[in-house]
């Protein structure tokens, strides 16, 4: 099974990750401040999610040690970091949550124990320590990951914005 009911761990230090420095961007994520779906303009989780109703975490696991070693077959010269560059993977990880979360969000809604799902797939942007949040659950995370990618949604009740007659 591969979703479980969570408590996030909400954590606004985890935004500030997105400015550590990496290979070839010493500033950190280029998107930082600029993509749509990145900090800081992303809404927190606690802005968007009600925290009182039951929150899932629908992950799916990418297994890149094998995805590494066909790789290796196609492009032996290529060094460890192109063989694991997340241009090469990363796509069809993020459809195959995509797909686990409207499977969930279709069960959901047949067992009818809730109508009404939104689903988030940047946790972290939202200021989400993940890391914590799947511990809870008996699910360790690698960092950086070396065998298994772990890609996370988070699924909840919507807040329900209350309208105001001014």
């Amino acid at each position: 099974m591969s979703y479980e009911l969570v408590k996030p761990v909400l954590d606004l230090k985890v935004r500030e990750l997105c400015k550590r420095p990496y290979t070839n961007h010493p500033k950190g994520c280029p998107n930082y401040g600029k993509k749509k779906g990145c900090p800081p303009q992303t809404p927190l989780l606690d802005e968007v999610l009600d925290l009182a109703e039951p929150v899932w975490a629908v992950w799916v696991e990418f297994d890149l040690a094998n995805h590494r070693s066909e790789m290796v077959k196609k492009h032996p010269k290529w060094t460890r970091r192109q063989l694991d560059c997340c241009l090469y993977w990363q796509g069809t990880a993020n459809k195959a949550l995509r797909h686990k979360v409207c499977n969930f969000c279709t069960m959901q809604l047949l067992y009818e124990l809730s109508k009404n799902l939104d689903a988030y797939y940047c946790p972290e942007a939202m200021g989400v320590n993940v890391t914590e949040t799947m511990r809870q659950i008996g699910v360790e995370l690698e960092w950086p990951a070396e065998i298994i990618v772990r890609k996370i949604a988070l699924v909840g009740t919507p807040l329900q914005k209350i309208k105001t007659l001014f």
